[in-house]
């Protein structure tokens, strides 16, 4: 029940205006969002690096309309990955995108245009590209991109969503050599048509897809902060004779920071999202809805500015 609230609340721009006014609310955003420029970007990557962590950044921004709109994402991409470059912070970093800021929802084709040309800059600049996933009514155009992508680029990276009935399916589909795959659990509001709407389903399901991920010949990437899930995927990793090298753990910017320390000291390659933009209202409820734990930190937030 939060976390419908939560979700029904990242699509109301009433709510998101009250936030965006709240004084407490840069304390809050700080915690999960480097910042809204390329350079806060660059300076929390080389934080993390320096931690011996890798990273993924992701562009927040999900609302394109226009074609202007979706060049100037992609130019910013371009930007980023130039500046990745320029400060050796390659290939430890890569990029998450989602194309419904290319121009998806509008123009498959520029989309996939533009993605190419953030792919071809990324091998440019010595890294690789992941493909966020987001509601069901895109999968199938993200995955066909995704295919038309691997052929110039065989690294780019997919995500599955385990909340969603079909992943299971998508994942023998994809565990396959030079695939890379991040599996998380999912944030948007689905209907049980086609999601899983328990999280002891959900979590049933993000096992069964985590087996044959890893007993694939692919890279799974292995998105939770699930503490019991973690557990399982560093017994199966062990089940299936995978080293260190052959996947790894990924983890939001400024969610359980001590077990990212923790599963890097144990040898593991841990890899933080990286968020940074202006559009950050929607990421952040999201990533709320996943942990309503994290509505503690909020309302501590709330409490210290009284």
């Amino acid at each position: 029940m939060l976390r419908s609230v939560i979700l029904a609340a990242s699509r109301s721009t009433r709510i998101e205006r009250l936030v965006e006014t709240a004084p407490f609310t840069r304390d809050v955003v700080r915690r999960f969002v480097a910042g809204t420029t390329t350079d806060d970007a660059l300076r929390a990557t080389r934080q993390l690096v320096g931690d011996r962590l890798a990273v993924s950044i992701d562009h927040l921004g999900e609302d394109t309309v226009s074609g202007d709109q979706a060049v100037t994402v992609r130019d910013e991409y371009l930007a980023l990955l130039g500046g990745l470059a320029e400060a050796g912070l390659t290939p430890a970093t890569e990029v998450s995108v989602k194309l419904s800021a290319l121009g998806q929802k509008f123009d498959e084709r520029l989309a996939r245009d533009n993605a190419h040309a953030i792919c071809a800059a990324a091998s440019a600049a010595g890294t690789t590209v992941t493909l966020d996933m987001e509601d069901h009514t895109t999968t199938d155009s993200t995955l066909d991109i995704l295919a038309e992508l691997r052929k110039d680029f065989p690294g780019t990276g997919a995500v599955l969503q385990a909340y969603l009935r079909r992943t299971e399916a998508d994942c023998r589909e994809l565990a396959t050599a030079g695939s890379r795959v991040r599996l998380c659990k999912g944030a948007y509001k689905e209907p049980e048509s086609v999601a899983y709407q328990s999280a002891r389903e959900v979590d049933k399901s993000y096992v069964r897809c985590l087996n044959v991920l890893l007993s694939g010949q692919g890279y799974p990437m292995i998105a939770t902060h699930d503490p019991r899930l973690i557990a399982i995927a560093e017994d199966r990793s062990r089940w299936f004779d995978r080293t260190p090298d052959q996947f790894e753990f990924q983890l939001l910017y400024g969610v359980r920071p001590d077990e990212q320390a923790r599963l890097a000291e144990a040898g593991h390659t841990v890899r933080v999202y990286l968020p940074y933009g202006t559009d950050w209202y929607g990421y952040l409820m999201r990533r709320l809805a996943e942990r309503p734990a994290n509505l503690a930190f909020f309302a501590r937030a709330v409490a210290s500015r009284r």
